[in-house]
């Protein structure tokens, strides 16, 4: 039997599964996974691998996932690159038509492959409006041609005034998830997003995975932070809105060092490792990263403590007195 993975932000998997065996009946061999504000990308990695080895058939299994470009689904496909099974796959956009669907195709169906093509038609055709006249009609222009890249224009060119506008600057350990590629975007509006790590422009498969990420009709790029520097004194991005996502405050540090003009952070979440001390429940802080916050603070930087627009801001100089003193107790 094909294997199931539900996998979401919170517990909308959860959910959903128990929705599904009130329709469906009880089903073996599906699991629903979680991703928590306490727990960061490797541990989920690990929950997802356990769930889908678990099944009585592990080599077929389907992962049904909430968010494209969402924390689950960034694990999600780096698992299936990694671990090379030619029968596991993965939908997003997770709903109950979705699960009812994989319930019923997997009573006949042998491969994983097989019982996602069912899901899939099933999924789109469950979205229903009442009144009918709520659905749009279908699009029939042709979409506009993308823009020109930056490197067909000529060095020394200056475009708008020359400077590059920074919509937001964000540390974050997760850098492209959910949150930013729906919440944060679409109240900033940027055109690109930016991921300043060195770490990540060496590593092909979170490089990738980042760029498959990006929200319609922005580009997602991974430069090291020597390439951002260059970047913002380069004019032919003064017509650039660019999202800037740091890894760690330290990569941040050397950005504004090296000269990018960041006036204002929003501080999302910096994980847990060993050495460090929870402050928040997405932030936790070791003795060197107290000393960078607390000198990009000293460079007139404001800092922004929350994950989402919507939360309430968190207060920066307390969490950083929170720090110190549960690592002066250690």
């Amino acid at each position: 039997m094909v294997g199931i993975v539900l996998a979401s932000h919170g517990s909308l998997s959860e959910g959903i599964k128990e929705s599904g065996q009130m329709i469906f009946g009880a089903q073996d061999d599906v699991s629903a996974v979680v991703l928590t504000p306490d727990i960061g990308p490797e541990d989920l990695h690990t929950k997802l691998l356990d769930a889908a080895t678990s099944f009585s058939d592990p080599e077929h299994v389907l992962f049904l996932v909430d968010l494209w470009g969402g924390t689950p689904f960034n694990q999600v496909s780096r698992i299936l690159e990694e671990e090379g099974h030619d029968d596991w796959v993965a939908l997003t956009g997770l709903n109950l038509p979705m699960l009812v669907a994989a319930y019923g195709a997997r009573m006949d169906k042998q491969t994983a492959s097989e019982v996602a093509r069912e899901v899939y038609a099933e999924a789109i055709g469950g979205i229903k409006a009442k009144p009918e006249s709520l659905v749009p009609a279908p699009a029939t222009g042709a979409p506009a041609p993308a823009a020109a890249p930056v490197g067909t224009i000529p060095e020394g060119t200056v475009l708008g005034d020359g400077h590059i506008k920074i919509v937001l600057c964000r540390i974050d350990t997760r850098l492209l998830h959910g949150q930013v590629a729906t919440t944060w975007t679409k109240m900033t509006g940027p055109d690109r997003i930016i991921v300043c790590s060195d770490a990540v422009a060496r590593d092909e498969l979170r490089k990738s995975m980042i760029e498959q990420a990006a929200p319609p009709g922005v580009k997602a790029h991974v430069v090291p932070v020597s390439k951002i520097i260059e970047v913002s004194k380069d004019p032919r991005f003064g017509a650039t809105k660019a999202m800037l996502l740091f890894e760690t405050p330290q990569d941040l540090l050397r950005a504004i060092e090296g000269g990018v003009d960041v006036k204002k952070v929003n501080l999302g979440s910096m994980a847990h490792s060993a050495g460090k001390v929870v402050v928040s429940n997405a932030v936790a802080m070791g003795e060197d990263d107290v000393k960078t916050l607390e000198a990009i603070k000293a460079k007139g930087v404001e800092f922004d403590v929350r994950k989402v627009p919507a939360d309430a801001p968190e207060n920066f100089d307390a969490m950083l007195k929170k720090a110190k003193n549960e690592l002066a107790s250690k």
